[in-house]
């Protein structure tokens, strides 16, 4: 996009920020009906996901999924949007952490922290959560978007109230080092899809192949990260529900692949109480895991 097109789109998202929530999700019903029913985003690569994720539902059961998913989308990008006017006390408001003892406890015993989730409910908001709910330091792992316009603007968003900072997947473990004289946090999504030759890990999640990073496992064990999964639902539309589950508190001391073993369990379990929850719109099974029939 030229820059005379992204600055009017810029200003329309930043009119769109001030709008006040019931507004904002009036638009939100609109914009599903564009991507749904007229756009159809990727309508063939979520029933597709759907279909071979739950083959023990009905047709109807997973196009009613669908349907609630891309409701859900629609309410996550404009709440994204939203993050440029969001205040503090809203975040606190709106994301509730069931048991964020757990924070308290690890930090109080100097531990740093991977808080592993999936594209779960709003994971968007969630850094702004973290940092206000612990004294770690918040740090967030993130692919930078290819549009240099497009990932300055989404960066000035994740980054207001000064947290989380942001790191470069592929820079994780030479960041982590380089602070591992602090107390940190550091966010992860790890359902992303690897590329090919990063495809080194594969496990069965939602009836399927799929193909895992491994380095949230090699790096906790490395800087004696303990590891959280993070179960973010939505409990009603805007508000949303953390549960802290703990993967690992001394990673060391853990079996090979067991803590990726246990992060795939915790979220497959997460997507099956709340299948339209999760980003089926994204192309996760686009690498097949090759056969050797030597």
């Amino acid at each position: 996009m030229n820059k005379i097109a992204f600055t009017i789109l810029r200003g329309i998202l930043w009119f769109l920020a001030l709008m006040p929530f019931w507004l904002l999700y009036l638009l939100s019903d609109f914009l599903f009906v564009v991507i749904y029913y007229v756009v159809r985003y990727r309508r063939q690569v979520t029933i597709e996901n759907l279909r071979n994720s739950f083959p023990e539902k009905t047709e109807y059961e997973r196009q009613q999924i669908a349907r609630k998913y891309y409701r859900n989308l629609a309410d996550i990008v404009l709440e994204f949007i939203k993050i440029e006017h969001i205040t503090r006390k809203t975040v606190d408001k709106r994301m509730i952490i069931k048991n964020p003892e757990i924070l308290t406890q690890l930090y109080q015993s100097g531990k740093s922290i991977f808080i592993t989730i999936g594209h779960c409910g709003n994971w968007e908001w969630l850094g702004k959560k973290i940092a206000l709910s612990t004294k770690h330091n918040a740090y967030a792992v993130i692919k930078p978007i290819h549009d240099p316009l497009f990932n300055n603007y989404m960066t000035q968003l994740r980054v207001r109230f000064h947290s989380p900072n942001l790191i470069d997947y592929k820079k994780t473990f030479r960041v982590l080092s380089r602070v591992n004289d602090t107390l940190n946090a550091v966010v992860i999504a790890s359902d992303q899809t690897p590329t090919r030759g990063e495809s080194n890990f594969w496990a069965t999640f939602l009836h399927q192949e799929t193909a895992f990073f491994l380095g949230v496992e090699k790096i906790s064990k490395a800087l004696d990260y303990a590891v959280l999964f993070f179960d973010i639902q939505r409990i009603k539309r805007g508000y949303y529900e953390i549960t802290i589950h703990t993967i690992s508190l001394e990673p060391k001391e853990t079996a090979v692949e067991e803590i990726t073993r246990e992060y795939i369990a915790l979220l497959e379990n997460a997507i099956r109480q709340n299948p339209d929850n999760w980003l089926w719109s994204h192309r996760r099974w686009k690498h097949k895991k090759s056969i050797d029939f030597s």
